[in-house]
């Protein structure tokens, strides 16, 4: 191939660097990425790529963007707020650089469509923030024998790596060959994280992307880059791989995509969702604190800070943290209705009030979220 005279000046800056000259910026235009994730991660990825000149981006998202993205997520502006955020992120993208192919998958990365997809491109970054996706992108990349440069980010630390046993490195199974149990590791959405910081850990793995198309330089392969803002550092862990790993290791047992939902503990969806014995409405809950004749008490197990964004009038707080020392402030024979933002943490909270002796506590579906969809539209979601 060869490059235009727009291109020539647009890429000026890295055809004057010997280790990228000419031939190196033909590379980069020759390669292919697929982006698996058009979020936090997937922003500075994508747009940092496009910017360098990357030939094919393939953006695989079936979201579609949210307010609360926008504190992270350049791709997307206010404008975007409800559109899909593969949609958004190709017309982001041909502003930065029209001469890039973006090709959109505007659907859930699964078992059964993985191969195909993933088939199509040189080298692919994940930037999902769940286990099922992490896993199924992990296993495809191996068994397809493509790069697979990994991040990670949650509150203020991120991590990154690049898993390919064909290269000589390990796989995303021998660091985590078991996924933590559901709900152990709190998503960005319950826990938070720096605005900044997707964009660090992102372009990290750009870079990364950049190396491996021109087959430059040193890459994370067989090493672990932790990074913490708060502290500003950065620390590194040898990474090995597995000789047992069951999918790279000398007597593999996968050979093929299994069910990941299944793998990480999530429970199938039922065709018709029936009623969860230990879960009330937030109608319920309204009931219980307009008729102080029920004697429900009503608590709220969020952290002290989400409770200063907003709250609703009459329910106590004791955050889950503190239920281990707090619980003997409530009266076991007394029913109890417990709800944190979305659902998740009040059910923990709930199971934890079980293993005490509690009998009438209930978690709140879908928590001050519901709340303020469903009763009362002032109360702000975040």
């Amino acid at each position: 191939m060869q490059l235009s005279n727009d291109e020539i000046r647009r890429y000026s800056r890295h055809l004057i660097l010997p280790e990228v000259g000419m031939a190196g910026q033909k590379k980069i235009c020759s390669t292919s990425v697929l982006c698996i994730g058009a979020g936090g991660l997937g922003s500075p990825i994508a747009m940092y790529l496009a910017a360098a000149g990357i030939g094919k981006i393939g953006i695989v998202d079936f979201d579609t963007v949210d307010f609360s993205n926008l504190q992270r997520q350049l791709l997307h502006g206010t404008n975007d707020v409800g559109r899909p955020k593969a949609e958004s992120a190709k017309e982001t993208i041909a502003q930065l650089n029209p001469g890039v192919d973006v090709v959109i998958h505007n659907t859930r990365l699964s078992s059964e469509n993985a191969l195909e997809i993933i088939g199509q491109y040189d080298i692919v970054v994940d930037g999902t923030d769940n286990f099922p996706t992490r896993y199924l992108t992990n296993d495809a990349c191996v068994l397809l024998k493509k790069p697979n440069v990994y991040g990670s980010i949650f509150r203020f630390d991120g991590q990154a790596s690049v898993f390919a046993p064909h290269l000589g490195g390990p796989c995303y199974r021998c660091l985590y060959p078991e996924p933590p149990p559901p709900g152990m590791v709190p998503s960005c959405a319950e826990g938070g994280v720096l605005g900044v910081l997707p964009g660090i850990i992102g372009c990290i793995q750009a870079t990364e992307i950049l190396k491996l198309a021109l087959a430059k330089g040193s890459s994370l392969i067989g090493r672990l880059m932790l990074f913490n803002a708060l502290d500003m550092k950065f620390r590194e862990l040898k990474l090995r791989r597995d000789p047992k790993c069951p999918l790279c290791g000398e007597k593999p047992t996968i050979h093929g995509l299994i069910d990941y939902e299944q793998f990480c503990g999530i429970p199938a969806e039922p065709a018709t969702p029936s009623a969860n014995p230990d879960e009330v409405t937030v109608q319920d809950m309204k009931k219980a604190l307009d008729d102080p004749k029920l004697n429900i008490k009503v608590i709220d197990v969020r952290d002290p800070d989400e409770w200063q964004i907003c709250h609703v009038n009459g329910v106590q707080l004791i955050p889950l943290g503190s239920l281990p020392q707090r619980f003997t402030e409530l009266d076991p024979n007394q029913a109890i209705y417990l709800h944190c933002k979305s659902g998740v943490r009040s059910m923990k909270a709930l199971n934890f009030l079980k293993e005490q002796g509690f009998k009438y506590a209930k978690s709140v579906k879908g928590g001050i979220l519901a709340w303020s969809d469903e009763i009362d539209h002032s109360v702000a979601k975040y």
